[in-house]
């Protein structure tokens, strides 16, 4: 990789209903409540009191396959399961999720004592590296585009949707309408959700609609099978003439050191061993989305 890292894209943020989810019924979440000190607090240790309690709080944005509830109440998705295991090997063997209505509500909830870390598939980017401390990456996750079935217009890039003056559905408040901008593409058509960009593609009203490779992969192949659309080959857009690095992970409060650097360990081992791989599988992620060999997240927060 080169010297210099770029983060890729503000994560995508999707209303949902917000309220706790409580995994062991509301016996644990009070029991969880009442353990975890707020932060803080003397002698108060994030780590310690979750595996007292044998619980801890996480939050999720309800967005998909990152993290969210599925119509039964149960806490589901990549991160959820990734910590899930991860927790499992420090002694904790209960979550307890806060599902919050928007994603940028997730790191001010955490600073907040709301819950004791976000496992919600966020970029680290160094906006948010000033704001809260991350785990070690994650995964990693490039970009592609929804286009329809046969791809018409021959779309790889976004050069090629700005060569031939074409339309681009983004997603609200994500990266891809900056890399669509800087590609030099003027119709530029921005939606709040995923299923927004889907319809746009499918009436006709754009191109092509660009997106996380994971993501768009999950909206044709799990929420919507069938639709007349395909997800072209995944990139790393350029920008400055550098590829586009991107990575996500977990987020704790800067003080609670002994709970990330706890947990960075077993993530590392769960990565090395194969069984992240097992674990993220089923909701669109693969080995070619481990972190890169030597990827940081200082990297990351300093690009």
């Amino acid at each position: 990789m080169t010297d210099r890292t770029w983060s890729r894209r503000d994560f995508l943020r999707r209303g949902a209903v917000a309220g706790a989810v409580a995994l062991g019924g509301p016996a644990l979440l009070s029991a969880c409540t009442a353990a975890t000190p707020p932060p803080g607090a003397p002698g108060s240790n994030a780590l310690e009191a979750a595996r007292s309690a044998g619980s801890i709080r996480i939050g999720i944005a309800g967005e998909q396959p990152y993290g969210f509830t599925t119509p039964e109440g149960e806490t589901t998705g990549e991160a959820p399961e990734v910590a899930r295991a991860v927790l499992s090997a420090l002694g904790i063997g209960e979550v307890v999720a806060t599902q919050v209505p928007e994603f940028s509500a997730l790191i001010p909830s955490l600073n907040a004592g709301n819950y004791d870390m976000v496992c919600a598939g966020m970029n680290i980017t160094p906006e948010r590296c000033g704001q809260a401390a991350f785990s070690v990456p994650d995964y990693s996750a490039k970009t592609a585009f929804l286009v329809p079935a046969g791809n018409p217009q021959g779309i790889a890039t976004f050069e090629d949707v700005a060569a031939q003056g074409l339309g681009i559905a983004v997603l609200s408040a994500a990266v891809e309408q900056g890399y669509a901008e800087t590609a030099g593409v003027t119709d530029i058509q921005a939606f709040d959700s995923q299923n927004a960009l889907l319809q746009a593609v499918t009436d006709g009203r754009v191109a092509c609609a660009a997106l996380t490779d994971i993501s768009l992969r999950w909206l044709t192949g799990t929420l919507n099978p069938g639709a007349p659309v395909e997800v072209t080959e995944s990139f790393d857009p350029v920008v400055d003439g550098q590829p586009v690095v991107s990575a996500g992970g977990f987020v704790f409060r800067t003080g609670d050191t002994a709970l990330r650097e706890a947990f960075d360990t077993e993530l590392l081992a769960l990565q090395q061993s194969g069984r992240w791989v097992e674990i993220a599988s089923p909701f669109g992620f693969s080995e070619a989305n481990l972190p890169a060999e030597g990827l940081t997240t200082e990297q990351l927060c300093s690009a």
